[in-house]
């Protein structure tokens, strides 16, 4: 996961992922296993089962707070070497003399925490910054990671924000972003994006992400946090809440987006679970993060830099996001 936006000059050396994941081993509440029941009886996009394998031991984390990714140098292009003819995201800022939107969500917060910075590559000595996460401490951010032909995860990860933003804001929600296209050059470190959803006492905060595996590993997962109490961390209150709408984000992103369950974590379910990010460690209100696809991976490289796909990954999570609020 990453802040890129979350384009770099010349990319960091890759480091090893740093500590073993939890594989989130519990089933999927009945929205998720419907979706993969769905998945399977129409086989998949493009015919494929999108059934798990064993993890692969090349596969790298984009997460924000875990290991350090190569990132590829900044392309002005899409993913497909050309510009991206369905990128109609909208800008990002609400229209100040637009009413205030009533629905569903009105009185609900929800938190979006878009991936990296894009300056992240520049300041390097800011975002190798130790920050205290709790169980120990780790870099303030990290570059995040990019398709082959140069589309970063930074872009990426604010583009679904703002597509997701204007859905639940259309629904009533307030909606809060950790950073925006005139947020500073770098950062902000992983402690601060989750003290945001902290002060905004968001009642549902996600870190939305794509991973920088190898081809091959395709498919998205959901992080959920793990039971920590250590320092500053104490995610005890908020695993169970947090499992609940990670699990519905899971279900309804497969249903939409047609997007397998990652076949290289998660163990076919499309869940995870890690006690090694700030952003979830240091959350007081229920959070997840999820890993869209694999940007390395070059058929879920087509996806991820169509505008239309990201227009659906925006709907799928969404939906989960609205599911878990109106029965909490």
């Amino acid at each position: 996961m990453s802040y890129l936006g979350p384009d770099f000059d010349p990319p960091q050396p890759r480091r090893a992922r740093r500590g073993p994941l939890t594989v989130a081993l519990a089933a999927l509440v009945p929205g998720a296993l419907l979706g993969w029941l769905v998945y399977e009886a129409v086989g998949g996009p493009g015919g494929s089962s999108g059934a798990a394998g064993p993890a692969s031991s090349s596969a790298t984390s984009s997460t924000s707070g875990s290991a350090a990714r190569t990132a590829a140098p900044p392309a002005t292009r899409s993913g497909s070497g050309a510009p991206d003819p369905d990128a109609k995201a909208p800008s990002g800022k609400p229209d100040a003399s637009a009413p205030a939107a009533t629905g569903p969500l009105k009185g609900k917060v929800v938190v979006i925490d878009p991936g990296h910075n894009p300056g992240n590559f520049q300041h390097t000595a800011e975002i190798n910054r130790q920050v205290d996460i709790g169980t120990n401490r780790k870099e303030c951010d990290t570059t995040g990671t990019s398709t082959n032909a140069g589309y970063t995860e930074a872009r990426f990860t604010l583009d679904v924000a703002h597509r997701l933003r204007a859905i639940l804001e259309q629904q009533g929600a307030t909606v809060k972003l950790t950073r925006d296209a005139d947020s500073p050059a770098w950062g902000p470190c992983v402690d601060e994006r989750a003290r945001i959803g902290n002060t905004a006492r968001a009642d549902a905060a996600i870190s939305i992400h794509a991973d920088g595996a190898a081809e091959g590993d395709r498919g998205f997962h959901v992080i959920l946090p793990g039971s920590v109490h250590a320092g500053a961390a104490d995610t005890r209150p908020i695993t169970g809440p947090s499992r609940d709408l990670g699990t519905r984000i899971a279900g309804t992103f497969l249903r939409v987006t047609g997007e397998p369950p990652s076949n290289y974590l998660g163990a076919g379910t499309g869940l995870v679970t890690r006690t090694d990010l700030g952003g979830l460690n240091l959350s007081t209100v229920p959070k997840v993060f999820i890993e869209c696809g694999n940007m390395r991976d070059s058929k879920d490289a087509a996806l991820l830099t169509s505008g239309a796909w990201r227009q659906k990954a925006a709907q799928g999570i969404s939906e989960g996001i609205v599911s878990f609020l109106r029965q909490s």
